[in-house]
């Protein structure tokens, strides 16, 4: 049987070029195929890739009590530790953070600073702090920047982890100022996450001091 007889009778009949047709049918198979393999430029019509970390608005409804705290310093004692590895990085942290405490009001003589080696030893250093009871918050500030072999992983876990143990443990709020990057490069855009972290500090220590007034009534 000829190249042509499997196709149906009506392609003869209609005298179409089934040799022609099945030319342009695999060509444009190739050229389908071809072009799933090739990375597609961005376009008018390409979705944006799903955003992370979106700011968006937060509302309680009508009706309900609502505990809120608010990042004011006025006389809380604050104390900061701060990891001198990556130090370029860690210093800036720091900077941010102590000008973001000046302007919510927190005297000099309130805060402690307590430098320490690496991120690893933040949670060491924080609980401490925090077991003291003379610190209101504790702000963690550190940099932990990714390399060939999975020390960034463990470092990074945990620090994350043990600051968060020490809040539980103490009660004391702790607030995450560790930077966890690929490159250091990527710091210079990430460097407002001292300030940040200061101003999660002390929203969490004035909700707490409402708590703890609310409940002794």
């Amino acid at each position: 049987m000829s190249e042509t007889d499997r196709w149906p009778e009506t392609a003869e009949a209609d005298g179409a070029d089934v040799d022609g047709a099945a030319v342009e049918e695999e060509a444009d198979v190739e050229e389908a195929e071809v072009a799933e393999s090739e990375p597609q430029e961005a376009g008018e019509n390409d979705e944006p890739a799903a955003a992370q970390h979106v700011e968006s608005e937060f509302s309680v409804p009508d009706g309900y009590g609502v505990l809120e705290g608010a990042p004011a310093g006025g006389r809380r004692a604050v104390g900061i530790v701060v990891s001198r590895f990556n130090g370029a990085v860690t210093t800036k942290l720091l900077e941010g953070a102590l000008a973001e405490l000046e302007d919510a009001g927190v005297a000099r003589e309130g805060i402690t600073i307590m430098p320490v080696p690496g991120a690893f030893e933040l949670p060491l250093a924080a609980m401490a702090l925090a077991k003291t009871r003379r610190y209101a918050c504790i702000v963690a500030l550190g940099c932990v920047i990714r390399g060939d072999t999975p020390h960034f992983d463990f470092v990074a876990g945990e620090a994350a982890s043990g600051l968060q143990l020490a809040a539980l443990e103490t009660g004391v709020p702790v607030s995450f100022g560790v930077l966890t990057l690929e490159t250091a490069e990527q710091a210079d855009d990430r460097l407002e996450k001292g300030a940040e972290a200061v101003r999660t500090g002390l929203e969490m220590a004035d909700v707490f001091a409402q708590l703890r007034a609310a409940a002794s009534r």
